[in-house]
């Protein structure tokens, strides 16, 4: 039974993560229309009951054009890491999207953002009510898309989830990275890293959809972060390898995101049990599934 009534819903960006949005809302009920550049299994996602429908998100003639929907998700990320791919993915087509519905009577428009706008390097807390502190330009354009998607909450019921490094089935680099001792122990082993499954994000997608409030910000992130000492350690010897040992510039390390991204009030305002509470469960489930 679904917690709202049906709805037709717009997934913008059927990627890694989008797709696996739109097969959880559509196996929920929910009318589907999912929304990439180019398709290679359009049978597939016919078959999951998601309408798929190619599109240049960035184009805004071509955005024009979209269906008329109930609500809206939007899951878009980058090719490639750089000035013009982030605001291509983040600023250019939530503005693109705003204009198609902004117009239009909306149940939800929500946007997935990243923890990536918080900067701080004090190892502290950060929760839905923290301030950013983007650093670095490719932050900058994060912030600046949450500014202009929470300054259409007047006329769009726009809300945002920020996720958390995540991880999960067809995205293992970091188990990779542990085994080639690319990710080691050394300087910066008090550094917090904050995770999220996939299927949790999957969760907190559709929680600030059925149930989330327009002009709010939800922390998509497992309930227990964790030392960079801690995970390096519990990988390797999942792997049955010993951890390697680096040892880098402490000024860099004192220079790099350090903060622990705290999600209890996301949690339990959009009533989300996490599947993986910690990168243990998760990482475990990846590993016994190879």
């Amino acid at each position: 039974m679904l917690a709202l009534p049906r709805m037709h819903v717009l997934v913008a960006g059927l990627g890694w993560l989008g797709e696996a949005v739109a097969r959880e809302l559509a196996a929920a009920g929910h009318e589907v229309t999912g929304v990439r550049r180019r398709f290679q299994d359009e049978a597939g996602l016919s078959a999951a009951g998601i309408l798929p429908l190619a599109c240049d998100l960035a184009d805004f003639h071509a955005v024009r054009r979209l269906p008329d929907v109930e609500a809206v998700v939007v899951c878009t990320a980058p090719h490639v890491h750089g000035e013009d791919a982030y605001r291509q993915a983040y600023l250019e087509v939530n503005e693109a999207l705003l204009e198609r519905y902004g117009n239009t009577s909306l149940s939800a428009y929500v946007y997935t953002s990243s923890t990536s706008v918080f900067g701080q390097s004090d190892g502290s807390d950060v929760d839905e009510d923290t301030a950013v502190r983007p650093v670095g330009a490719t932050a900058e354009i994060l912030v600046e898309a949450e500014h202009r998607v929470r300054g259409a909450s007047a006329a769009v019921p726009a809300r945002i989830v920020r996720l958390s490094g995540l991880y999960g089935p067809g995205r293992t680099g970091l188990l990779d990275r542990v085994r080639a001792g690319q990710l080691a122990l050394g300087d910066g082993d008090l550094q917090w890293m904050n995770f999220c499954h996939r299927d949790d994000a999957v969760a907190f997608v559709r929680g600030a959809l059925e149930s989330g409030a327009a002009g709010a910000v939800y922390h998509g992130s497992d309930a227990h972060p964790a030392h960079r000492r801690d995970v390096v350690r519990w990988m390797a010897e999942r792997l049955g390898t010993p951890p390697s040992v680096h040892r880098g510039s402490e000024e860099g390390e004192r220079q790099r995101p350090n903060r622990r991204v705290l999600s209890e009030k996301s949690r339990r305002t959009l009533s989300v049990s996490l599947r993986y509470p910690s990168y243990r469960e998760g990482f475990d489930a990846l590993l016994r599934a190879r």
